[in-house]
């Protein structure tokens, strides 16, 4: 993922699409409602378009979790340890 931004030249700091966290974070929010858009008229989604449209938002999550110093795996972990406990019925 790194060097694929890098290759397109995004970490640079006169980049047209500068890879910071808040547009990393705005561009996460994009994809996802891709992801939502082809669910808009129909009860299923086109498997290619949903795999292509789901790995856009996890590529935008992973930069922005390593942006950020920030173990997505342990994140994870740790948000269902803390969820196990929660109560959703109330």
């Amino acid at each position: 993922m790194h060097a694929f931004v890098e290759s397109k030249g995004w970490y640079h700091p006169d980049s047209a699409h500068p890879q910071t966290s808040k547009n990393l974070a705005i561009s996460l929010v994009l994809e996802a409602s891709e992801v939502l858009q082809l669910y808009q008229w129909s009860e299923s989604a086109d498997r290619s378009a949903l795999a292509g449209e789901l790995a856009d938002v996890m590529l935008y999550l992973l930069q922005i979790a390593s942006l950020n110093d920030i173990d997505l795996g342990r994140a994870v972990l740790d948000k269902l340890d803390h969820n196990r406990d929660r109560n959703w019925d109330k």
